[in-house]
């Protein structure tokens, strides 16, 4: 059981780790781009999610938050880290993030697509993924005016050109 004492100790540190933590910004704009992450993956989601595809809402919002935290992790490393560089004992690639954060989205869609009877089913929420870790990346560097773009891009994908294919006879 902790005492009093060491209970205050723990929030005092517990607040100190939340408060400056943060090299490249405040934690108000890291949870800033979280939450637009999670948005704007949530709005890539819910249209499969209304389709009752198997990756909904959930799935794209946590892809889409996972690629935010993991390009908001990649900022503080390469400011943390520039003392290192400068004397030329370390070497930052940040290109590896988005290869890093691609290859973990595709194994992800990988397994919503299924081959049955010679059809293909589960692309499009695949790919809606892999746009969902595009658009976290994208908030994550603090681009949300390209996140809204992409975002209602791909709803105007999602639906209106779904409705366009089956008018001219793609039952797909």
């Amino acid at each position: 059981m902790l005492e009093r004492g060491t209970m205050g100790e723990l929030i005092d540190i517990f607040r100190q780790e939340l408060s400056s933590t943060f090299v490249t910004g405040d934690w108000q704009v890291a949870l800033t781009r979280l939450c637009l992450a999670c948005f704007f993956g949530a709005i890539i989601g819910f249209e499969r999610e209304w389709k009752g595809k198997a990756a909904g809402m959930r799935t794209h919002i946590i892809v889409s938050m996972a690629a935010c935290l993991f390009t908001l992790v990649a900022f503080e490393i390469v400011q943390t880290a520039e003392v290192g560089a400068a004397t030329g004992a370390l070497r930052l690639d940040p290109l590896r993030l988005i290869e890093g954060v691609t290859a973990g989205v595709a194994f992800l869609g990988a397994g919503t697509i299924i081959v049955s009877t010679k059809k293909v089913h589960g692309l499009t929420t695949a790919a809606g993924m892999w746009l969902s870790g595009a658009v976290g990346l994208a908030v994550g560097i603090g681009q949300a005016g390209l996140a809204v773009m992409a975002t209602a891009l791909a709803i105007i994908v999602l639906e209106p050109l779904k409705w366009l294919e089956k008018s001219l006879g793609d039952d797909r």
